[in-house]
């Protein structure tokens, strides 16, 4: 069946409800050439301004996923699991929660991105390791879950072809914070991963998309009403973005990071460990991934056997075979920049407030992410955070160091974090946790 586009877009420029074949006809003919880019663009446009209902939402995310090829773990007879995050600075989360799961005997079939606009991606991060591959075939990336419980790879091109061409298409017409959108695009590449659950990680604050927990909550909703929808179990956290996760970002840092925390190491200054933001949040994805794939029946015994994983070195030893396997990747060779500098409070007082996204954005700064699709990344670069939010501080204390090949960044890369960080008189007002809602 065919349908007028322009007739189309009207109807949802006033706010009408698409049927099931009116959306399939939509994704169908932008894929494949037929519908042309500016009247796709009037169509998200209006999405934009009129939404989408649950039902239009679930359409088109099946749609989009049903737009290329997808995994079926099915004869597997076990659950599958992921997880995804929103996206945040520091948030190196994966490269311990799929170990864990590993060692736990869950398939995780994960399938990462890139940096995204000031914040990190996983495959930059591993990508540092020399002679780790995250371009895998269908078929290794699928003997890999099947072997070692465990792999990661970047999209490719036959899988939700129809969100890497749309998403081209919003990110040059305004319409990327579209919640309808945003939603289907994540929803579709983790419906083709062939999962029977979802851990979602939606982070609010200075350094998230979402800067309320207000809006983190809508987004987090919209997508586990999609996710059941379409037949997955699905558990939403809220998590708190208003400081870097973890001491590093970058890419080879936050590896180095990751490997400490497999090992038990801390990393304490000022009576903080500044290793805990990760680790715990780590431990809290783990153990509700553990109960969607039925190896605990409780929230508390679920915890105890992702800490008991990690603190024997069961996760550690997965994360040397799973590097190995996808490689080998060589752990020892990890890149460490050339110079350093380290940045100094001029003042005296609190930690009020840290701007996050400027964190991020200093890093690309650095060359740690990518001004433009061309640019090469600095896989050594990166900022390890020595302060915290609330904690008293003297004049000339280190706040940050920062890591680079090209000394010449480093003006501009100092100035952008003195811009981030607010010293007051005062603690801070509010101190929220680091989880703040469980959405089950």
């Amino acid at each position: 069946m065919g349908f007028i586009p322009a007739e189309l877009i009207k109807k949802k420029k006033i706010g009408l409800e698409h049927s099931a074949e009116e959306i399939n006809w939509i994704i169908r003919s932008y894929t494949n050439g037929e519908l042309p880019d500016y009247q796709m663009s009037a169509w998200a446009m209006a999405v934009w301004f009129k939404g989408m209902t649950p039902a239009e939402i679930a359409t088109f995310t099946s749609a989009m996923r049903d737009s290329g090829k997808k995994f079926d773990f099915s004869h597997l007879k076990k659950p599958r699991v992921d997880k995804h995050s929103s996206g945040g600075v520091g948030d190196k989360t994966s490269l311990i929660i799929g170990p864990i799961m590993a060692a736990a005997e869950v398939y995780v079939p994960m399938i990462s991105g890139r940096g995204l606009g000031h914040t990190g991606g996983t495959l930059d991060k591993l990508e540092s390791i020399p002679g780790f591959r995250i371009n895998l075939s269908r078929n290794e990336f699928q003997k890999y879950v099947e072997e070692n419980y465990f792999a990661l790879m970047g999209q490719t091109e036959d899988i939700c072809p129809a969100d890497k061409k749309f998403y081209s298409l919003r990110d040059v017409t305004s319409t990327v914070d579209s919640l309808p959108l945003i939603c289907g695009s994540i929803m579709s590449k983790k419906l083709a991963e062939g999962l029977t659950g979802l851990v979602l990680d939606i982070k609010f604050g200075s350094g998230a998309f979402m800067k309320t927990v207000s809006d983190a909550l809508s987004l987090a909703s919209l997508l586990k009403s999609t996710g059941e929808l379409a037949g997955l179990s699905v558990t939403t956290l809220i998590t708190n973005m208003e400081e870097p996760l973890g001491r590093f970002a970058g890419n080879s840092v936050e590896v180095k990071e990751c490997l400490d925390i497999l090992e038990g190491k801390s990393c304490i200054e000022h009576n903080i460990d500044f290793y805990e933001s990760t680790r715990r949040l780590s431990l809290e994805l783990s153990s509700h991934m553990l109960l969607l794939a039925g190896k605990a029946t409780t929230y508390n015994s679920a915890y105890q056997l992702a800490e008991k994983l990690l603190t024997s070195g069961a996760a550690r030893e997965a994360f040397s075979q799973f590097v190995y396997r996808q490689g080998p990747g060589d752990l020892t060779k990890l890149p460490s920049a050339r110079f350093s500098r380290i940045i100094k409070s001029t003042r005296a007082g609190f930690i009020q407030k840290i701007n996050t996204e400027i964190v991020g954005l200093t890093g690309i700064e650095l060359s740690a992410g990518r001004k433009t699709a061309a640019d090469t990344i600095d896989y050594s670069a990166g900022i390890e955070t020595l302060c915290r939010l609330g904690l008293e501080i003297v004049a000339e204390q280190p706040l940050f160091r920062i890591f680079s090949n090209d000394e010449s960044a480093f003006d501009k890369a100092e100035q952008m974090l003195r811009t981030a960080i607010m010293i007051g008189d005062i603690p801070p007002n509010e101190d929220l946790p680091l989880v703040v809602k469980v959405l089950t």
